[in-house]
């Protein structure tokens, strides 16, 4: 069984680390380019759509798991996974190729969230009330992944991470599933990493941002149904939820149109302090790696789930919080002569 578990995520691996160099040739030839405007993070034009790479290798993986595993007892959680995963990257292919209107993003996010969660109720368990809860979860996860897509490496590490931690989850909880699950996941979007953050790199594109974020919710969405704990869940994604969730918020309340382009983000001031691209993905991942870390303690020792919260809702709320002190901090500075910005 281990053997085989190496076997696909050796292949999952080569590849997510092979697959770009032949799309990038493609994808060019097809215009399917990021130019850089008012609200970028980034200065040139860069190959988008990239993020069919990790797409194509998650489909091998679980090519390799249905096809060569002599159990099937977990194939109903294997199924709808890598079926939501799918529909929301060609969703996001879609917009990269073509463009897309924002009432058809929205539909077509909530249609795949909706269909994924009853295909959970359905086929892997939990309740039937539960399920518009995660359709909600799944469509606003999918966004909250394309939000947070800004910064070179930043959703590549998301995604090792939450797959990482998801995968160690599955072992901690005997699920078998979530832990391939999970390092499927990971395996993916680490492979994509060297290409995206090596000079010249390339953008996964919304075809990599909605699979991750359609990926990570579907998998979290059945963990929580076949009995894992919540805490431990969210864990792994907090960091993404508050950065999206209080940005959001703020916008609504002052009146913006909070579904356009914006650099309001947590991350997204972190960049325009000065940090660059791979030391804003690194405080997201570094907060990220914290409260994914208490959700395994509380795996391990359920009875620890209140002090965990607490810790959770610090790290985020200093994750926040972390822009705005260094950016008083810098502003201070060059008030007494002693930098700039």
């Amino acid at each position: 069984m281990i053997l085989f578990i190496v076997i696909t995520l050796a292949a999952v691996l080569v590849v997510s680390l092979l697959a770009p160099a032949v799309l990038k040739p493609i994808l060019l030839r097809m215009g399917v380019i990021d130019v850089p405007n008012s609200r970028s993070l980034h200065s040139h034009p860069v190959v988008r759509g990239v993020g069919l790479a990790p797409l194509m290798a998650i489909l091998v993986g679980y090519g390799i798991l249905l096809i060569g595993s002599p159990d099937s007892a977990h194939w109903p959680e294997f199924i709808v996974i890598v079926s939501v995963s799918l529909a929301a990257g060609l969703l996001g292919l879609a917009e990269d190729i073509r463009g897309l209107a924002v009432v058809v993003r929205a539909g077509g996010q909530l249609a795949i969230g909706l269909v994924g969660a009853f295909a959970i109720a359905a086929y892997i368990g939990g309740s039937w009330w539960a399920a518009a809860l995660y359709a909600v979860g799944i469509a606003g996860y999918i966004n909250a992944a394309n939000f947070m897509d800004g910064v070179n490496g930043i959703s590549g590490l998301h995604g090792t991470v939450v797959g990482a931690a998801y995968g160690a989850l599955g072992i901690i909880a005997d699920a078998p599933w979530l832990t391939a699950a999970g390092w499927i996941l990971a395996v993916a979007f680490a492979g994509f990493l060297p290409w995206n953050l090596m000079h010249g790199g390339m953008f996964l594109g919304d075809v990599g941002s909605y699979l991750l974020g359609g990926g990570i919710a579907i998998i979290a969405a059945a963990a929580i149904a076949r009995g894992v704990p919540i805490v431990a869940v969210v864990g792994p994604v907090l960091i993404y939820l508050a950065d999206t969730g209080m940005t959001l918020l703020g916008r609504v309340l002052r009146g913006e149109r909070w579904f356009e382009a914006h650099r309001g983000h947590a991350y997204q001031r972190l960049a325009n302090l000065g940090l660059s691209h791979l030391q804003v993905a690194s405080i997201v991942t570094m907060a990220g790696v914290g409260t994914a870390s208490l959700g395994l303690m509380v795996a391990v020792s359920p009875e620890t789930w209140g002090v965990a919260v607490v810790l959770m809702i610090l790290t985020a709320t200093g994750y926040l919080s972390f822009a705005s002190a260094l950016g008083g901090s810098h502003r201070r500075d060059a008030a007494r002569g002693d930098g700039s910005v």
